[in-house]
């Protein structure tokens, strides 16, 4: 106990124990001196596997995701008066008119009825 009490007063302990934990990472990556080097293949080979989780991952999630975002801000873009949307809270209503300089809409949900919504609040048109 004394040993380790002495060890933290030391301002060095900190960065002697960093540099034990970095070498066995690198021990335990294969990186250590112990084994002789195999050409410079066996490093891009070590990195062959996250390079394809990214892969997978690109076009499984992050390509289709900006494919939907960008046809959305397309639909957002192409909206005119008299085009029958519906928002994401779920209401659904005609557009009777565009503000363009704040970036709203309004929407007649029925004969007396119309609201101001903002045009990012737009989920999909209908027909």
């Amino acid at each position: 106990m004394k040993y380790y009490i002495s060890m933290l007063k030391e301002k060095s302990h900190w960065k002697r124990r960093v540099k034990v934990f970095l070498s066995t990472v690198i021990m335990m990556a294969g990186g250590g001196a112990q084994q002789a080097p195999q050409g410079g293949a066996s490093g891009v080979l070590s990195f062959l596997p996250f390079i394809l989780i990214f892969l997978v991952l690109y076009f499984l999630m992050i390509r289709p995701q900006a494919k939907k975002q960008k046809e959305q801000q397309k639909m957002l873009t192409d909206l005119k008066q008299g085009d029958q949307i519906v928002t994401i809270g779920g209401i659904h209503g005609t557009i009777a008119g565009l503000r363009e300089q704040d970036n709203t809409i309004i929407i007649k949900i029925s004969d007396n009825s119309k609201i101001i919504v903002d045009r990012a609040a737009i989920s999909r048109k209908v027909g």
